[in-house]
């Protein structure tokens, strides 16, 4: 009985993974059309493209590794805050810039963190096997 719900479980995972992987490549398709549209490349509309490409990159890598590295929702996080100050322009009060800007450096710090601290962990690893 447990075995066969972890099954379901997994399998309702996997078709929320189908979906989102599908909304995302319509969500691209949507805003490469509204780009040609408009006759115009802004930078809002690369960044907006490079988190879908990094939301497809996630989907990708939980199906190649039944996991998702934590660098990949921090990148999106990193890329959606530089994407929301630059769609802010310069209504905005500054401190809000510093407030945004202090966010994405936390978020870079903890990426790198957790990626060194990933690679050691695999050295260790490696070393545990020799």
């Amino acid at each position: 009985m447990v075995n066969s719900m972890g099954k379901i479980m997994h399998q309702v995972e996997n078709m929320f993974l189908l979906v989102i992987g599908l909304f995302t490549v319509i969500g691209m398709c949507q805003e490469i059309y509204g780009t040609v549209q408009n006759r115009s490349v802004s930078l809002q509309d690369l960044l907006l493209m490079f988190i879908y490409v990094e939301v497809l990159g996630m989907v990708a890598a939980y199906y190649d590794s039944k996991k998702i590295p934590i660098t990949l929702p921090l990148f999106i996080a990193m890329t959606a805050l530089a994407r929301l100050t630059i769609l802010q322009g310069k209504e905005q009060p500054p401190v809000n810039l510093v407030y945004e800007s202090g966010a994405i450096l936390i978020l870079a710090i903890a990426s790198v963190v957790v990626s060194y601290r990933w690679k050691n962990r695999e050295d260790e690893e490696s070393l545990d096997r020799e």
